[in-house]
Parts: C-alpha cells; structure tokens; sequence
C-alpha cells in the first residue's frame, strides 16, 4: 500500500497553527493576552467624547480712547491683512470695541498647536514697527481649545443666612479653586459669575483737557501701580471716563490718588486731581450668575428662591482619565464641606464628565459582553457547543489585543473608540468561524481515521488562509480612507480607521493561532464504520489518543 504523502503547507494560516498547536506556550500567550487587555481596559484613559486639538490664537491691541470705527480702520483691517500670509490659517475674525481691538485666528485642524502659536507671534512682532501711534504692546493670546471643555463645574452660592458679600464669596471659591487647580492631571480652572474687590477711577474729560493730559499718560500712570492693563469701559451721564481694573494689592485708595501722572507748568499732577477713585468691586463686569430652587410647601405650591452664585470649571489634560480626575476633585470638594457650611455657602454638582464617561464606557462594555453571549448561542446550533466555546473565545482575544494596542499607542477609551469595537464585532469571528467550519468539514470526510489530528487540523487551516487574508484585506481597505477625512470631522471619528483594521488583522492571527490549538483540545475525530449491519450509516466514537 503506497504511502500518503505528508501536506505541506504553504500559507502563512498553516505555518502558525504548525508553530503554535502543540507548544505549551500558546495556553501562556492567551492567558497573557486576556490578562493585558483587561488591565489595558482599567487603565486606559477613559472619556464621553474623544478629545480634539485645535490651535488658534488671539491677538488683542489696546488703543486708549479710540471709537470702534478708528479701531477697525487703523488696527483691525491692516492685521487681518497680515495675518492671512500665515501658512495654514482657516479662518481670521475681528472685534472692534472701544479703545481695544482683537482679531482671532483659527488654524486648519491637524496644524501643530507649538509651531502654529509661534507662527501668529512672530507675525505681530515682524510688523511692530507698522502700528499706529497711541497703539500699545500688543497681547498674544494662544488658545488651549482642548482643555477649554470643563469636565465638571460646580455652582457655589450663598444662603440665606450667609452674611457674605460678592466679593467675600469670590474670596471662599478663589480659595478652594487654588486646591482644585493642585490636583494631578487637572489642567485649567476658571470662575465664572464672579465679582472682585477692585479701585474704580472716574476720570474728568474736562480735566484732562484743562491740563493737556491723554487717557494713556493716565493708564500708564496707573500700570506702575498695578498688575494689569486697566479696562476702560465708556462714559458716564455726566461725561466722565470710567477705567476700571486696578487689582493690585494697592493699601488703600489715597495711595491711587497719589499716583503722580505728570508735571505741569514745574507743579506735579497727581491721579486725584483728574479723577475720582473709590474702592469697590469689578462693576465692569456685567457677567451676574444665579441659581434658582424650586421647593413645594405643604399646600402644593411651587416656590422659587434664587441665589447669586459662582460657578467653578474644571478641565483636564488631554490623553488622562475623565473618571479618575472627577473623583479626586470630589475628593477636594469633601474636605471643604464643613468650612463652607460654616460659612454659609453651599454647592452644587451641575456637571461631572468622569460618571457620565465611567457610565458609558459600563454600558457599552455590557452590550459588548451581551452581544458575544448572542454570538455564542447561534453558533451552538450552527457548528455545535464545542465549536461555539472556540470561536466564542477568539472575541475577547481579539479585543484584548486592540485595546492593549490602543492603550500603547496613547488613545483613550470614549464612545467612538467602543463604537469601532461594536462596528467591527461582526466582523472578528468571520476567520475563526471559517477555520472551525473547514477543520470541522475535514473532520467528518473519508478516510479521516487514517490521518493524524494535528495534520488534519494543519491542513484545514492552511487551505483557507489564502482566501481569508484577501478578504479580511479588503475589509481593512475599506476603513483606511477615512482615516484621511479632514476637519473637526476627520478628528472626532479617527478612533474607527485606527482600531478597526487592527481588530481584523488581530481576528486573523488569533484565529491560526487559537482556533486550531483549541480545536486539538476540544473536538474529537470520528471513526467510519458499520453500524449494526447498515454500511451507510456512520458509527462515531473518540479517537485515542
């Protein structure tokens, strides 16, 4: 009797599940495998929506005493001009407002934000020598788009029995923002509804013009003494000037009128002699925050109850987790508890990114969990239990790979990332269901009692690799493109091109590797015999081994 030649293989399906099938490793590598994609998934970054850089910058041009139409003629057209020779700017939008001018600039998405933020300031600084007497140094203001989208605010207001005023509330939050702004991995806070303590200046037109002095010699005058650029912020009834924003630790309000402005005729001139200064808080500030209860007597009726309140944002860095930076800032809130009930303010969570990313990272991880369970039923009636417990396991492998892959190459986990698992799930059992489906017609063929289980199974894999590659290859082709989408678009939605071919090329070689190791393990080759007397009917029974 000839001797039957032994398969040789000649795909790359076939050439792992000969390296893997039979080595006490391959039990290791899927023990480690599940193992790094469960850390991969408690450690990975977690968010509601994938977070987007975006650069741009403003750049803001004070001009003491000019009207909107001077501003817009002599400052904002000529810089709008020059500004678009900038390479890769989208967009450039001007303000014109009393005495100040600002134009802001947007780069095309996917621009480096470091090279771009230097770019715009060595554009202004190039053409210093352009602007207009009475202009001053001009303020470049990049902006931070993405850590500018809080992941949790807080409204801190007043009650009732609170004897604080705006300022002291402002002083209560600007003390616990300082500790929430120490937290690991937190990147911008801000205040918003806020009211700060502050010398007001009411400067006499008439004066001025009595003694032939400018706003700015006022402003600089003023900017000796203190921190910031003073507001300046249009007239009275009465046609005086108001300028605001004197935040300097100033003593008292003699010490701003003592500010000496200039000399006239050999006789100092001195800041109260022009102006009226009063201590007081920010009255520029128009931005009035509130928060309104809605309680219910014993009567039904519906009563309302508003507080002035200050409302504090917390932002963090772009690549961290959501839910561990919500929970060490409430962790901060916790410890201030007792002093601000003493002192009478009390606060609200009216934002909290961290649960509601925590919440939707749950959730589609349990319909992710539900729909393998879906999966494994039908193909317990489709192949049999045992075919359904391998390809079943080749899910979470697969995902345990993508993840860990995501997780190396800084991707956070948000809803886009799991939307591209749940997109691709269908897809990830196609190769393993193929190979299973092959070893399983190979293992009910003729003559299968004469050939080793281990050859069988070798072949089975091999014959179908080629065909399952190409397949699985356009699939991926398909996804690339959108990797090359451009815009806010493009951004948002690259998680998919990123992940989904992964998943597939992870689905084909766990499917070599596991499927046919698994299959060693589990299936058993039947045996062709005869079956009381009937030649046509098939008797089966477990190999030896």
């Amino acid at each position: 009797m000839q001797e039957k030649k032994e398969y040789e293989v000649t795909d790359v399906a076939g050439k792992l599940a000969k390296g893997f099938m039979k080595s006490p490793l391959t039990s290791v590598l899927g023990a480690f495998l599940l193992l790094m994609g469960y850390l991969a998934l408690n450690i990975m970054p977690r968010e509601e929506d994938p977070q987007i850089a975006i650069s741009g910058g403003a750049v803001i041009v004070p001009m003491p005493g000019a009207t909107p139409q001077e501003v817009e003629n002599i400052i904002i057209k000529p810089l709008e001009r020059k500004l678009r020779e900038i390479n890769g700017i989208e967009h450039v939008y001007g303000m014109a407002m009393n005495s100040v001018g600002i134009v802001n600039v947007m780069y095309y998405i996917g621009e480096n934000r470091e090279d771009s933020n230097l770019k715009l300031y060595d554009k202004v600084m190039q053409n210093m020598d352009k602007m207009p007497k009475g202009v001053m140094q001009p303020l470049i203001k990049p902006f931070d788009i993405d850590i500018d989208i809080p992941i949790l605010s807080f409204a801190f207001y007043t009650k009732h029995t609170s004897n604080l005023d705006d300022a002291d509330l402002f002083d209560k939050v600007r003390k616990v923002q300082q500790r929430v702004n120490s937290v690991t991995n937190v990147a911008k806070t801000t205040l918003q509804g806020d009211h700060k303590r502050q010398f007001n200046v009411e400067v006499d037109i008439g004066k001025l013009s009595a003694y032939h002095l400018s706003l700015g010699q006022i402003m600089n005058a003023i900017k000796s003494l203190a921190i910031n650029v003073p507001d300046v912020k249009g007239r009275t009834d009465n046609g005086q000037l108001i300028i605001f924003g004197i935040k300097n630790a100033i003593e008292s309000i003699d010490d701003v009128g003592d500010v000496m402005v200039a000399n006239y005729m050999g006789s100092p001139i001195y800041l109260k002699d022009v102006a009226t200064v009063t201590a007081g808080i920010d009255k520029q500030n128009f931005k009035d925050a509130q928060i309104i209860f809605k309680t219910k007597d014993e009567n039904g009726t519906v009563e309302t109850s508003e507080h002035k309140q200050i409302t504090l944002t917390v932002a963090k860095l772009a690549g961290t987790n959501a839910v561990f930076v919500a929970k060490d800032v409430l962790d901060i809130l916790k410890g201030f508890e007792k002093e601000l009930a003493k002192d009478g303010i009390g606060y609200i969570i009216t934002r909290n990114y961290g649960e509601r990313a925590n919440e939707a990272v749950n959730e589609l991880m349990h319909h992710l969990v539900i729909t393998i369970i879906i999966i494994a039923i039908m193909l317990v009636y489709a192949l049999g239990w045992r075919e359904s417990i391998i390809v079943t396991f080749t899910v979470p492998a697969i995902l345990a790979i993508t993840l860990f892959i995501a997780y190396m190459t800084g991707q956070t986990i948000n809803r886009i990332t799991l939307f591209a698992f749940l997109l691709s799930l269908g897809l990830l059992v196609d190769a393993a269901i193929i190979v299973i489906e092959n070893i399983h017609r190979h293992l009910h063929s003729h003559e299968v009692e004469d050939r080793e289980m281990d050859e069988l199974l070798i072949e089975a894999t091999d014959e179908i690799g080629a065909p399952t590659n190409i397949a699985t290859l356009a699939i991926i082709m398909t996804m690339v493109p959108m990797a090359f989408v451009g815009g806010m678009m493009g951004s948002f939605m690259k998680p998919i091109p990123y992940n989904v071919p992964v998943a597939l090329f992870a689905s084909l070689i766990v499917a070599y590797i596991f499927t046919p190791y698994l299959s060693l393990k589990l299936l058993k080759k039947p045996e062709h015999g005869d079956n009381h007397g009937d030649d046509n009917k098939d008797k089966y029974k477990e190999s030896e081994k």
